[in-house]
């Protein structure tokens, strides 16, 4: 992703990544000393301590990086300014019915805050692509990598 584009990201995924990034920060100066203590020690390269804490001070700071990255290049939507009231758009909760009469409850959010744990889909998706502008008791066609699937659309939020 280029540095000058602009992500989507809800209210709740900014405030996962700053405080992420806020604890990364706080680990960091802890590692920092750990690796400070360790150099002091002699031997470097059989020093456990060093190896280990200069390796977690590599990982953080990449992930301190990305975060970053994403922070500055983030648009916050607020999915309660959005106009289409009723139909599913960026942040909305989704319920919807697939073809084994299954329940499926979904969020629709940025790329970078996805979670399948959580419920949470990217705007990229193909189901996310398939449900935006539709609304509840509307019919969806979504081409899958599994081939076509049908869904009707119970509630949005």
């Amino acid at each position: 992703m280029a540095a000058d584009i602009r992500t989507l990201i809800t209210p709740e995924g900014l405030a996962r990544f700053q405080a992420e990034l806020k604890q990364l920060q706080a680990e960091r100066h802890e590692v920092c000393a750990i690796v400070s203590w360790a150099a002091g020690n002699g031997d470097r390269s059989e020093n456990g301590d060093y190896i280990y804490n200069k390796q977690r001070l590599r990982q953080i700071d990449k992930r301190c990086g990305w975060l970053a990255r994403r922070l500055k290049n983030a648009t916050l939507v607020r999915p309660e300014d959005q106009t289409a009231n009723g139909k599913v758009r960026f942040g909305s909760r989704v319920t919807y019915i697939d073809e084994e009469d299954r329940s499926h409850a979904v969020r629709i959010v940025g790329y970078d805050e996805a979670d399948m744990a959580r419920g949470e889909i990217s705007i990229g998706s193909p189901v996310a692509r398939a449900l935006m502008g539709k609304a509840a008791g509307d019919g969806v066609e979504v081409q899958t990598p599994q081939g076509v699937k049908y869904f009707d659309i119970e509630a949005v939020e």
